[in-house]
């Protein structure tokens, strides 16, 4: 394998692996000998260094790892802040499956199937960009319509709305 490739390897093991790897791991995940992952991760460092840009690698906790260039550190804040990250709780899982699969619904029809407030969830979902108000049903009191939204598409992978398993197949039997 060239050296070009090598180094093209190593890189993304260490944008996948998301946490440092030492060079016994990248050796034993590639094959290559020590001179070669050496040579690699020297010349992948010191792009990554001369460039200047938003991500850096760098030598840590005993392996290498990419990470995010201190100077960004005031808008990676920003990004957290406006982002809320983690799972989804059991409560917001079971209402976002609600809203997907009975979409559009109302907060009332949500509490109705759940037989608890959905007051928090909808918040913590709407925060997320996992579902949107998509209006107001014609009914008493006007109440908001939610739907899901592209990001949830994202979230799990799906293509549109038609990916997502039909209620047969989780009653199926095996």
């Amino acid at each position: 394998m060239e050296k070009c490739q090598q180094i093209a390897v190593i890189e993304a093991l260490l944008f996948v692996a998301g946490d440092s790897l030492s060079t016994a791991d990248i050796k034993r995940l590639t094959g290559f000998s020590d001179d070669e992952t050496s040579a690699a991760l020297t010349d992948l460092v010191n792009r990554y260094t001369n460039t200047g840009g938003g991500i850096m690698i760098v030598e840590l906790a005993h392996g290498y790892q990419m990470v995010t260039n201190p100077m960004c550190s005031e808008w990676i804040k920003n990004l957290k802040k406006s982002k809320s990250s983690g799972k989804l709780s059991i409560a917001a899982l079971e209402t976002l499956a609600l809203v997907a699969y009975k979409q559009p619904i109302t907060k009332v029809e949500i509490e109705e199937l759940r037989s608890v407030s959905a007051d928090w969830t909808l918040k913590v979902l709407l925060e997320r960009d996992l579902i949107k108000i998509a209006g107001r049903k014609d009914a008493p009191g006007k109440p908001l319509i939610f739907a899901t939204t592209k990001e949830f598409l994202k979230y799990f992978g799906l293509k549109n709305l038609s990916d997502l398993p039909t209620l047969k197949e989780f009653t199926k039997e095996e």
